[in-house]
């Protein structure tokens, strides 16, 4: 807890069930490391390289990841409740079940991201990209979608969106 670990290569690391609260892990790289249940509450993860990481479960509630790497990361049930992913780059990213009630996710990257079941209320996702992403089921009650392109992704009703969705999904 508290630790100062930025820049650290954590690549692959075995960090089950971790109580990493509040530890600056700015520009860390976790890429394929596995994180499964740990506690990164108010964690710095600014720039961390999170690429391909098991984050199921995990506690990311306050936690910093702007311009974050989480590509291909899977964070099935994972709480990132109040986050800042500022420019994150959540490509292909499983979120199924995620809490992400009012996180900020301004311009980030969520392509062909798996956001079924999400609890996406109160989130900024101003200019976000959601392209191909799937949104089935999940709750977007005062989401704030502001210039977000939502083209090709599947919306809460099972719809695709046809292109030139920005800020809503055109059916």
């Amino acid at each position: 807890s508290g630790a100062d670990l930025r820049g650290a290569n954590l690549r692959g690391a075995d960090l089950r069930g971790a109580k990493l609260l509040k530890t600056n892990l700015s520009r860390a790289n976790l890429s394929r490391a596995l994180l499964i249940g740990a506690d990164l509450n108010n964690a710095n993860l600014d720039e961390a390289k999170l690429v391909k990481a098991n984050l199921i479960g995990v506690n990311l509630h306050g936690a910093d990841l702007r311009w974050a790497n989480l590509s291909e990361a899977d964070l099935i049930g994972a709480n990132l409740k109040s986050a800042n992913l500022f420019k994150a780059k959540l490509l292909k990213t499983n979120l199924i079940g995620a809490n992400l009630h009012g996180a900020t996710l301004v311009d980030a990257n969520l392509d062909e991201a798996e956001l079924n079941n999400t609890n996406l209320c109160g989130a900024n996702l101003s200019r976000a990209e959601l392209r191909g992403a799937k949104l089935n089921n999940a709750n977007l009650c005062g989401a704030y979608w502001s210039d977000a392109n939502l083209t090709g992704a599947t919306w809460t009703d099972g719809s695709k969106c046809k292109k030139g969705s920005i800020r809503e999904c055109k059916k």
